[in-house]
């Protein structure tokens, strides 16, 4: 058996590596130099006498065995994660840090309304967030980048549990003079395939809002795409076709200054899921529950 074990740091210094597939920017990601990150890294392949990455001044190109090595690392640094997660979990609840990822499409219009009174409240949490898409989010967490995710649902994200935290409709913006006398309520069949704005592919609301209308022609008739809720509005405003929003965008004013008029989608499943999700099992369950409700409350 071998005598020696790698430390923590050298596993997180491989997994950036892997994810970022230069040195520069994933040294840049660990908070080191890039000489500490790739000494750490030979040091690691020196004392396991095998080669894990393949080097030239191009390319990063980690080996058979390197890739299987870089996924073991993922479950032993998220077992480590939840080692001190243990430890904070018996502290007071909320406090220290925590990392949360969240979606774009809820990021701009939850989080301004929720972090000054959560910042207020509980002073002793130090939350760090990202924004990712989905897919990206639940990656995070499952490789322990972050310890909880705020989505929108449905959405394949594995063995988790999670909070339901607000159901959020759908509506259908558009033009203020198309149509000139639009209905309290838009059914899907209204929606013109050819002029349906959507955002880019990775965005789950995009999948949502295709569901909700139970056209699968709208997908390949919509040739126009935005890479964010804002920009589909100003594209809507500038008369290019119509796109469809979640309620919380219109409750944080994103129609304000223009002339886009909204309407509820007319369809039984027009709206999403909003939840706080986390790993299964995860030892700060109860915080993450009692950061639900907080959320839920704003």
């Amino acid at each position: 058996m071998s005598t020696y074990l790698p430390t923590i740091k050298q596993l997180q210094y491989l997994v950036a590596l892997h994810e970022h597939g230069h040195f520069g920017r994933a040294a840049e990601a660990s908070f080191v130099s890039q000489s500490t990150l790739s000494a750490g890294i030979r040091e690691l392949e020196t004392l396991l006498g095998v080669t894990l990455v393949e080097r030239s001044r191009r390319v990063v190109r980690f080996t058979p065995l390197g890739d299987k090595v870089v996924a073991k690392a993922h479950v032993l640094l998220r077992e480590a994660e939840d080692l001190s997660a243990l430890v904070q979990a018996s502290g007071k609840p909320l406090s220290g840090e925590l990392r949360m990822s969240v979606i774009p499409t809820i990021a701009p219009f939850l989080l301004p309304r929720i972090l000054p009174r959560l910042r207020k409240e509980r002073p002793a949490l130090k939350l760090f967030l990202r924004e990712e898409t989905s897919a990206d989010a639940i990656e995070s967490l499952h490789h322990g980048r972050a310890d909880c995710v705020l989505l929108a649902l449905p959405f394949p994200t594995g063995d988790v549990d999670y909070e339901h935290i607000a159901d959020d409709r759908l509506f259908v913006a558009f033009p203020e003079d198309k149509p000139r006398d639009p209905p309290a309520s838009v059914p899907a069949s209204m929606i013109d395939e050819g002029h349906l704005l959507l955002l880019e592919d990775g965005h789950c609301l995009k999948e949502h809002a295709l569901a909700a209308c139970n056209r699968p022609e709208l997908n390949a008739s919509a040739t126009m795409i935005g890479t964010s809720l804002h920009t589909l509005v100003q594209m809507v405003d500038n008369g290019l076709g119509m796109t469809m929003l979640p309620e919380m965008a219109l409750d944080a004013g994103i129609l304000e200054n223009t002339n886009v008029l909204a309407r509820p989608l007319k369809e039984e499943k027009a709206s999403r899921e909003i939840a706080l999700v986390w790993r299964k099992n995860s030892p700060r369950s109860d915080e993450f529950r009692l950061l639900a409700q907080e959320l839920r409350a704003g």
